[in-house]
């Protein structure tokens, strides 16, 4: 799907303050059971674990990225995300947080990994190669194995511990919303 670039630019700034009106919107209209915890976080765990994976390749700007789960999918970082979101849907038991979780995702982050591959297009002149052997979003097993590793020292200079303790942080307001 692509989407005009000057629509994608714009949106590509609204990523982050949107981030912050789903969290609210999460946060506000949850209602969470110990039930739906326990099938929604390990949907999140899952999509959080894909994200550190991902991280853990990751080299931004540098080398073009085709290892470990960019081997299987283009974009594991935003499938991580989606991954994580969907289980956070299940354990807030909120069917208007999954409208509003994908409205986002379809007008904010489509648009934003449109701009992401055409930046890394002029970058690397391989990536056109890339993109016909590896899918944009829906995971496919890799054709040839690569020789590189997951790297802790990636993982902390992309910061993905964040997404951990932003995890944590989610649980832990699920959990007392479901105790109170």
């Amino acid at each position: 799907m692509n989407f005009p670039k000057p629509y994608a630019d714009a949106v590509a700034k609204l990523r982050v303050p949107c981030g912050f009106v789903l969290v609210a919107a999460f946060l506000w209209l949850s209602a969470p059971t110990l039930a739906s915890l326990a099938r929604g976080l390990p949907l999140s765990l899952l999509g959080l674990a894909l994200r550190g994976w991902a991280a853990g390749h990751l080299e931004k700007d540098s080398v073009l990225t085709d290892s470990g789960p960019y081997a299987w999918v283009r974009n594991p970082l935003y499938l991580g995300t989606l991954t994580a979101a969907a289980g956070f849907v299940i354990a807030s038991r909120r069917w208007e947080l999954s409208v509003l979780f994908a409205a986002v995702f379809l007008l904010i982050y489509l648009p934003v990994i449109g701009l992401e591959e055409q930046h890394l297009a002029d970058l690397f002149p391989a990536y056109a190669d890339y993109t016909r052997r590896v899918p944009q979003l829906t995971p496919r097993p890799p054709r040839q194995k690569t020789t590189k590793h997951f790297r802790w020292s990636l993982y902390r200079y992309n910061r993905e511990y964040q997404a951990f303790w932003g995890f944590l942080a989610a649980a832990a307001v699920l959990l007392w919303k479901t105790l109170r």
